[in-house]
């Protein structure tokens, strides 16, 4: 048999009290359950720690070493079960974002809100859209901020913000208004099957071309950046993802007639998840945060 954490309450209180009378009334406890606590305890330890002198309990030296060893532990557990219950700004969020978010979003938050907040912890999971709904699934995460499409009724979605995918090359005969079916065998880049991004553009154009020349998929958007601007190939990607590099004249936005993909970056939660005030309070600032940010490009 083990202490137990009642044991040494119920020990410590009948030390500050003095008389198991008034410890059984306030803890709410039978006198005879006080003193038959007492005496496992003393029985697990294998020495008393009371006198028993005139119907007192007198601690002893083993008693005075046993609370001097115990009064500072059983003090911070319940300091520790104040603040959590007191308290919004103590404990873990775990946060999956896809590829997209992960970049250009995400990084600015976490540090404002952990900033903010510095006793929460935020880990952070990548991946693409499938992955992240399947971590969600798992309960590996807490929530997912996504920008792919989703049909799932385990998962609760949430709108909020819309991303404009932009085709961009560096190939300069492409400097011109053009439809987007006369670049379809083009060398196109394009994300991995699961991607968000891949699959948005793909169901956009659906209607719109016969075929598209897809002549190599990566898992990462920075490695797509980096290729096509060794190499005059073409992508669809997020304008958020590449507006540095067509500000500074390394990527060009091919103009495409009839062409307006936009997509809604979705904020996602299992439906039996538990709201905990810690995880409405991340929440609510890291939507308004998002939204900021997301109107800022536009």
């Amino acid at each position: 048999m083990k202490l137990t954490l009642r044991q040494m309450e119920i020990f410590l209180n009948v030390v500050r009290e003095g008389h198991l009378t008034n410890v059984a009334k306030s803890m709410g406890l039978s006198q005879s359950a006080i003193s038959m606590s007492i005496k496992e305890l003393e029985n697990i330890l294998g020495n008393p720690l009371f006198d028993r002198i005139n119907k007192k309990l007198i601690l002893n030296e083993m008693g005075r070493s046993f609370k001097k060893e115990i009064a500072p532990i059983i003090k911070r557990l319940n300091d520790i079960e104040y603040e959590f219950k007191n308290t919004l700004n103590k404990g873990m969020v775990r946060v999956g974002a896809s590829t997209t978010i992960v970049d250009y979003l995400m990084p600015p938050i976490i540090c404002n809100y952990m900033n903010s907040y510095p006793d929460v912890k935020i880990e952070l999971k990548e991946g693409n859209t499938q992955q992240i709904v399947e971590l969600l699934k798992n309960g590996k995460i807490d929530v997912g901020f996504i920008e792919g499409i989703v049909h799932d009724p385990e998962i609760i979605k949430e709108i909020i913000g819309v991303d404009e995918l932009i085709v961009v090359t560096t190939d300069t005969s492409l400097n011109r208004e053009l439809f987007i079916d006369t670049i379809q065998d083009k060398k196109w880049v394009l994300r991995e099957k699961g991607s968000g991004t891949r699959e948005v553009f793909l169901d956009y154009i659906k209607d719109k071309v016969d075929h598209i020349n897809i002549f190599l998929e990566l898992g990462h958007t920075e490695s797509i950046k980096s290729l096509l601007m060794n190499h005059k190939c073409i992508t669809c990607i997020s304008k958020i993802a590449v507006k540095n590099e067509i500000r500074n004249n390394k990527l060009m936005r091919v103009r495409l007639k009839n062409f307006e993909c936009k997509r809604d970056f979705l904020m996602i939660y299992h439906k039996d998840k538990y709201h905990s005030e810690l995880f409405e309070k991340f929440l609510y600032f890291t939507k308004n945060m998002m939204r900021q940010m997301l109107e800022e490009e536009h």
